[in-house]
């Protein structure tokens, strides 16, 4: 059995928020002569540049740029996916949620047009982000073939996000990055850390300079890259990965030796986790780390506070 994902990994210059057409030829053209219905990933923010002909500080844009998450340009990008034919992760936008707040949200679009999850960033770099904190884990199931987790850049220096992400199903991780420090080369391998101790498919998407550094990258369920942007240019990582990759390392081992979701028994006593006053229950700790179902498709996308009971 293969459960195959086409990937597209766009590691583009930031895009000027209202450049909708653009976006629209960009995807075009990366998926151009693809297999169909591409899962096309950009960095975060892609579409957090200024409208005009400069730039005013982060909190202040924020402000200007923020929409309600199903406004115009959610519209506008359900479209763009259905009218394409392809999973779009544009990239997360500044989203003013309800009560008035700004968030750093990450949405995705089905190839039917359709909004299937938006994840709020819940690590935002501080103190130089001022958006406030997302709540909730958010996975996405792609089109009944596997799930899919979301996380934003800094999040994946929380090993928390990542795990919880692998307990609700994830089998594959997108991490959207807007990274210009040297500090890309410890995400490296966070990356990599991330998808070892979790045995999924990490993929972390960095923007193109100048504002970012580049260095995307694709890792397998072993830890294993499979590929990785040289430079900060703009560049286009294509792959057909297999979803069944991470059930047969989740049941073989990592390098045949290593099964962590397999560690508990039923009889073990639970580990307090002091840290999250809570604890490693050997009843819950599988969660949904089997792949998820294929029968049916589903465009719901599953929130921590949802599906799944925390550990």
């Amino acid at each position: 059995m293969s459960r195959p994902v086409p990937l597209v990994l766009a590691q583009a210059a930031r895009r000027a928020a209202d450049d909708l057409d653009g976006l629209a030829a960009d995807v075009r053209n990366r998926t151009s002569g693809l297999p169909d219905a591409p899962l096309i990933v950009y960095p975060e923010l892609h579409l957090g540049g200024p409208t005009g002909d400069t730039t005013p500080p982060p909190a202040e844009l924020a402000e200007i740029l923020a929409e309600p998450m199903d406004g115009p340009r959610d519209r506008a990008l359900a479209e763009m996916a259905g009218d394409l034919g392809v999973w779009l992760a544009p990239g997360s936008v500044y989203e003013r949620a309800a009560d008035g707040r700004v968030h750093n949200t990450a949405p995705v679009y089905s190839p039917r047009g359709e909004r299937v999850a938006a994840y709020r960033k819940i690590f935002p770099w501080r103190p130089y982000e001022t958006v406030s904190p997302g709540a909730e884990f958010t996975v996405f199931d792609l089109g009944g073939i596997g799930r899919v987790g979301l996380s934003i850049c800094y999040d994946a220096w929380f090993p928390e996000t990542t795990r919880h992400l692998a307990w609700m199903g994830a089998e594959l991780v997108l991490n959207l990055v807007q990274t210009s420090g040297s500090d890309r080369a410890q995400e490296l391998v966070l990356a990599r850390a991330n998808a070892i101790v979790n045995q999924l498919f990490v993929a972390g998407v960095n923007c193109a300079a100048p504002v970012g550094t580049g260095r995307s990258l694709l890792v397998d369920p072993q830890g294993t890259v499979r590929s990785e942007a040289v430079g900060d240019s703009d560049t286009t990582l294509t792959d057909v990965i297999d979803l069944d990759e991470v059930a047969n390392v989740r049941r073989l081992g990592t390098a045949a030796l290593n099964r962590p979701w397999q560690q508990f028994r039923p009889d073990d006593q639970p580990l307090a986790l002091p840290l999250y006053q809570g604890r490693i229950d050997p009843v819950t700790w599988a969660g949904a780390t089997a792949p998820a179902p294929v029968s049916s498709p589903s465009t719901e996308s599953r929130s921590a506070l949802g599906e799944a009971r925390m550990p």
